[in-house]
């Protein structure tokens, strides 16, 4: 059983940056596909960004040159460094792992089997 713990949110102005991290334990970290995803006030929850074992990534739109996911293996972590936030940024961020996914599977949270608790991530203007 994989488990995941978020963190780093908080509160910045437009234009900052924070760094989410989430911690991993319980399974062989380096074979997972971690993905993070949020959810804003009213809406459902969305994909963000997706690092595979290979550390091949792919993001949303929305968030493609600003957003950077990574992983450290040795340390079981993935993060997300998240620049030149903007208030639609803000939602409760969620870190997420699975196991054998294609590549259509990668951007679906149903195919994730484990989530973290997720973090807030506040923009104000």
């Amino acid at each position: 059983q994989v488990q995941l713990v978020d963190s780093g949110g908080g509160s910045v102005q437009a234009g900052g940056s924070l760094r989410l991290s989430c911690a991993a334990s319980g399974g062989t970290f380096s074979s997972y596909t971690m993905g993070w995803f949020r959810q804003a006030p009213g809406k459902e929850r969305e994909f963000v960004a997706v690092i595979r074992p290979s550390r091949s990534t792919y993001y949303a739109d929305s968030v493609k040159g600003r957003f950077t996911i990574s992983r450290d293996n040795a340390k079981d972590t993935v993060y997300l460094q998240m620049n030149s936030l903007k208030p639609e940024d803000t939602a409760v961020y969620y870190c997420s792992a699975a196991s054998s996914m294609t590549y259509q599977d990668l951007f679906d949270q149903g195919r994730y089997a484990y989530w973290g608790q997720g973090t807030q991530v506040t923009v104000s203007s």
